[in-house]
Parts: C-alpha cells; structure tokens; sequence
C-alpha cells in the first residue's frame, strides 16, 4: 500500500509561484513514476508533469518553461515549483504513483487558486 499526501496549494496572484509537495509512504520502488495531474471545474484531469526516480521528466506543453517537477528519492517526496501562474492554471492539483505490475495510487489532492 502506498499513501500520497500533498501540501502546498493555495491562492496567489497571477504570476507568482507556488511550491507543492508531495509526501510518499509505503511501499516505493524504483520503478516507480511519480507525477502531477490537476483537474479544473468541468474539465477531466490532466497531466502536469512526471518523473522518473532517475530523474527522467516529461510535462504537459502549457507548463513547460513555467513549472519544475523534482524528485527525492531517498525522502519519497516529489515536488512540484510552478511560477508565472496564471488563472487557468486554477485546479485542484493530485499527486499519482505507478509502477509496473502494482495498482495507480492517487492522493486527496490540493487546490491552487490563480486570481486574475
């Protein structure tokens, strides 16, 4: 069993910056991708941004050159830096782990709030 548990949301202006974290217990491999995904009102949720455990990234175009994906392996913990926010942006923002032959586990996920 694995158990997500992000922090760092909140609200700020547009163009400024924001860090979540997200903190992993259980059972961590190295195979395993951990990752952002976020979900706006109405939308179906979408990917942010994932790593690999070593350091492998991949991210959504809309973020790219605005928000950094980092990973501690040896803490579990992934964090996500985003700057130059802007209002759509605004979205309730989960944590994923996958991993070969094991089930996706997701955490309860943190809003991020981006006034124009």
């Amino acid at each position: 069993q694995v158990r997500l548990v992000e922090s760092g949301g909140g609200l700020v202006q547009a163009g400024g910056s924001l860090r979540l974290s997200c903190s992993a217990s259980g059972s961590i491999f190295s195979t395993d991708v951990m990752g952002w995904y976020r979900q706006a009102p109405g939308k179906q949720r979408e990917l942010v941004a994932t790593i690999t455990s070593g350091g492998s990234t991949n991210y959504a175009e809309v973020v790219k050159g605005r928000f950094t994906i980092s990973r501690d392996s040896a803490k579990n913990t992934v964090n996500l830096q985003m700057n130059s926010l802007k209002p759509e942006d605004t979205a309730v923002y989960y944590c994923k782990l996958v991993g070969p032959w094991r089930p996706t586990y997701w955490g309860q996920g943190t809003q991020v709030t981006v006034s124009s």
